[in-house]
């Protein structure tokens, strides 16, 4: 048997496909069929108004004992429309094509539903998806372009709440960029595969449409911006810290290890969705930082990042607000403590190291469990104490230097929470609390170490921008399993100098 190419070659294709809608979209043309309508009160009115808005000569025959003043007002302008001021017997099908049954009597509508269907015709029952044959979608029209939306007969409300969307969002000068195509296409000389080439150049237009200065030059008015921000800050710093001032005259290398620190974790981070804070948390106590420093030069550094994403998540609609609420407050609460008593611990610095490390070394374990795909069993409710669950994440993410997507967004999806939503609400949340945690160690430090800082705030601007394409470019579970092992091997380090100083 010859096999067409991009056809599935074997059933079991399709049980990886969504089997739940099983209605297949056609445009009737109702113009060329007889039509019956049963039904003439104001449910019948609703189907006569959908009919012919839709086919102005479609041929149609009204069945009802009563017959609304509006119906027969609508059809004061179709002379094809015929009505039959009876009840319904099952003559009334002889040399019908199609059926609709909008009476108010259930029963009679299951009778006439029967009987239809032993004269082979297809049915639309009102308000009764399940004894529908087919159903009437709703209707975006702008001249000849019609879109049919159905939602399979779960929610007529969404498919008008869709209608409008696209009624707003197609423009009616879409009608005349049609016949300009079909006159177009008149024209067109050559073959099959010319003609088409000469059609996508035109209509590139639709998918690419001519945009706005700020639309066309986002991606530097965004650059122009940061740049202008950290040049208002530099300026300020210039002129209230002379130890800034004496940074700049003699940079300190320590910058600059941190510059290609944060632009290498960045993009790693912008490849595999995680990481920035495990890898930078390892690598800021490998060079030195106490722990309370280098996790304030990580959460510094996210603020910018997480705030556009979190627009971005709430822009698409992926930001489950109850959740949000009900997570902040105590996210908030975790992560300033977190902070302050991690600050306050500053001068024991030494002993704290070890156990920031063994943290990290965790992380590096759950990471490359991730990579090899190793998931623990999904629970079968809902997970309920999020306001804990969001408290010991902030706590945790701002005492050890990171973990609140490892901690929270795994556990919200481990406990049934959907993978889209919840993404989208820890993402703006951990905005939050980077900027809330970040004024406390500033409070807390003010600006020790900000050499370290300042490395990571511009190394992970830079790479913002070349993360997304580079996360197209490399294996994400290469990546993983490198950034696991050398994560492991660092903390590892840590841990095994630290027990060497006791001994």
């Amino acid at each position: 048997m010859q096999v067409l190419p991009n056809q599935p070659n074997d059933t079991a294709s399709f049980s990886e496909k969504e089997k739940g809608n099983q209605l297949f979209p056609v445009f009737v043309k109702l113009n060329k069929l007889r039509t019956l309508l049963i039904g003439a009160g104001n449910i019948g009115l609703e189907k006569l108004t959908a009919i012919v808005n839709n086919s102005q000569q479609a041929k149609i025959t009204i069945v009802a004992e009563n017959v609304s003043p509006e119906v027969y007002a609508l059809i004061a302008n179709f002379p094809q429309i015929k009505i039959k001021q009876k009840s319904f017997d099952v003559t009334d099908l002889e040399n019908i094509d199609i059926v609709f049954a909008a009476t108010n009597n259930n029963i009679l509508n299951e009778e006439i539903r029967a009987v239809t269907h032993e004269k082979g015709l297809l049915i639309n029952v009102a308000d009764k998806p399940d004894l529908c044959d087919f159903y009437l979608g709703s209707i975006v029209q702008k001249g000849d372009l019609k879109i049919a939306i159905s939602t399979n007969g779960k929610s007529p409300t969404i498919a008008k709440r869709l209608k409008q969307i696209l009624n707003e969002g197609l423009p009616a000068e879409l009608d005349e960029t049609l016949q300009n195509m079909s006159a177009l296409r008149q024209t067109l000389n050559g073959d099959f595969s010319a003609k088409v080439k000469k059609l996508n150049k035109v209509t590139r237009s639709l998918i690419n449409p001519r945009k706005s200065f700020a639309e066309r030059n986002i991606k530097w008015l965004i650059w122009v911006a940061s740049i202008l921000l950290i040049g208002a800050i530099g300026f300020s710093l210039w002129n209230t810290e002379p130890e800034f001032q004496t940074f700049l005259i003699n940079i300190d290398p320590l910058f600059y290890w941190f510059l290609g620190a944060g632009f290498v974790f960045a993009l790693i981070d912008g490849a595999i969705g995680m990481s920035y804070g495990v890898t930078t948390a390892s690598f800021s106590l490998a060079m030195g930082l106490p722990p309370a420093s280098a996790s304030m030069a990580i959460h510094i550094s996210e603020v910018m990042s997480n705030g556009i994403a979190g627009w971005m998540h709430y822009r698409m609609g992926n930001v489950n607000w109850k959740l949000f609420k009900i997570l902040i407050i105590p996210a908030i609460v975790g992560a300033v403590l977190g902070a302050f008593i991690l600050s306050s611990l500053e001068h024991y610095s030494s002993y704290v190291k070890p156990i920031v490390a063994v943290y990290t070394l965790f992380l590096g374990g759950v990471i490359l469990m991730k990579a090899f795909n190793i998931k623990r069993k999904k629970a079968n409710e809902k997970i309920k104490r999020i306001g804990l669950l969001g408290f010991v994440g902030g706590f945790i993410d701002a005492a050890f230097g990171g973990g609140w997507g490892s901690i929270v967004l795994s556990s919200l999806i481990a406990g049934g929470r959907h993978p889209l939503f919840s993404l989208g609400t820890v993402k703006i949340s951990r905005f939050f609390i980077a900027t809330l945690s970040s004024l406390t160690f500033f409070t807390m430090l003010g600006g020790k170490h900000w050499e370290a800082v300042l490395g990571l705030i511009i190394g992970s601007a830079v790479a913002s921008p070349i993360a997304a394409k580079v996360s197209n470019k490399i294996s994400a579970k290469t990546i993983m399993v490198a950034v696991g092992i050398i994560v492991m091997i660092v903390s590892l380090r840590s841990v095994i100098m630290f027990i060497l100083k006791l001994i």
